[in-house]
């Protein structure tokens, strides 16, 4: 089985880019899609040439913003639209789809913002996600939890990490601690369990031609329940897959 997480920066200019040969050639059992920027139906209708999967799309209620998708070859049991917050739930940021082995929740987590205007909610928001997801991870399945979480955790994680901590939005010591507190609620950040050394990213800024000079952020991930991060086969960082500032990550096992 593999499983992908790709921020998309906009389902339908990123189908324009080549995202269905993309698909077509990672091939995965389950995708998942951030920052779709688009309705449900809107998302079927960009999606209509992938063949072989059953989608489902969750949106903000503001048009254009936000959103996330699951892509899944097998049907799931069931799908759930949020967190169970309705002051979290406005922006279509988590959709999570239940299969009869494990469960999958794909989030589109909040950034904190220029001047970190939105800090302090973006730390109520990872205190529900996580209450959330701990929830989710006392049942009998097990919990794969991805996509754009907006934190680059460790200072591995980011090109210039001087520079931004506690300045710049996805590196502030609240945010850091928002991510230490899931993973020892009981999960593995799958990349660094496999790649605890490398260095390798998975967003640049368009303005300044990061990607070009790798000058990056890895800010998504594949998180899973410790249990299940034993049948892990591999993660991984798909660099050279282009069409979005983010480029895909996931796991195989």
């Amino acid at each position: 089985m593999k499983l992908i997480s790709f921020n998309v920066n906009g389902i339908r200019a990123s189908v324009k880019k080549g995202l269905a040969a993309s698909l077509q050639s990672m091939n995965a059992d389950i995708c998942c899609f951030q920052e779709t920027k688009a309705t449900p139906e809107q998302v079927a209708e960009a999606l209509a040439d992938v063949k072989g999967y059953h989608i489902h799309a969750h949106s903000a209620e503001k048009a254009g913003y936000s959103g996330t998708a699951i892509l899944s070859k097998e049907k799931p049991v069931r799908v759930d639209f949020g967190i169970g917050h309705a002051e979290h739930d406005a922006e279509g940021r988590v959709i999570t789809a239940t299969f009869a082995d494990h469960i999958v929740v794909n989030a589109y987590v909040p950034n904190s913002g220029q001047g970190l205007k939105r800090l302090e909610y973006r730390h109520q928001w990872d205190g529900a996600l996580r209450e959330y997801l701990t929830g989710l991870a006392a049942g009998k399945r097990p919990v794969i939890f991805t996509g754009d979480l907006n934190v680059a955790h460790k200072p591995i994680d980011i090109a210039r990490p001087k520079a931004n901590y506690n300045k710049t939005a996805g590196y502030t010591q609240v945010e850091i601690d928002g991510m230490d507190a899931l993973l020892g609620a009981g999960f593995t950040d799958s990349f660094r369990h496999f790649h605890p050394e490398e260095v390798k990213y998975s967003w640049w800024n368009q303005r300044f031609n990061s990607r070009a000079t790798n000058v990056g952020w890895r800010i998504d991930y594949v998180l899973v329940t410790t249990a299940f991060g034993k049948k892990l086969k591999d993660a991984f960082i798909l660099n050279e897959v282009m069409g979005s500032d983010h480029c895909p990550v996931g796991i195989a096992w």
